[in-house]
């Protein structure tokens, strides 16, 4: 069995600035998990608060993987916008996209 995300993991959720994606991005940080960023077009430049925790938010995926040296996308975007975003991690060679 492969091992794919591990505590070294640097997690970037696209979608971090929804209510889905701001929920699950609070519950993540709250078990440990590396996040370091998150990836909104019309939100990039702009920061946000997780209790202590700010995280900054990109406006696209190469340039949170650049900033950052994220290796996983978490993706929380609506479904009409899904595939987009998928397809976006995969050109920028994300490793993992969940």
């Amino acid at each position: 069995m492969a091992i794919f995300l591990t505590k070294e993991s640097k997690v970037v959720v696209q979608g971090m600035t929804g209510s889905e994606g701001s929920k699950h991005t609070a519950r993540m940080l709250a078990s440990g998990a590396n996040v370091v960023g998150g990836v909104n077009a019309r939100k990039a430049g702009t920061s946000v608060d997780f209790s202590g925790t700010t995280l900054p938010v990109f406006g696209t995926v190469v340039e949170a993987m650049g900033e950052t040296g994220a290796d996983v996308s978490v993706l929380f975007v609506p479904p009409p916008f899904a595939k987009d975003a998928v397809v976006e991690a995969i050109d920028a060679q994300m490793p993992l996209a969940v």
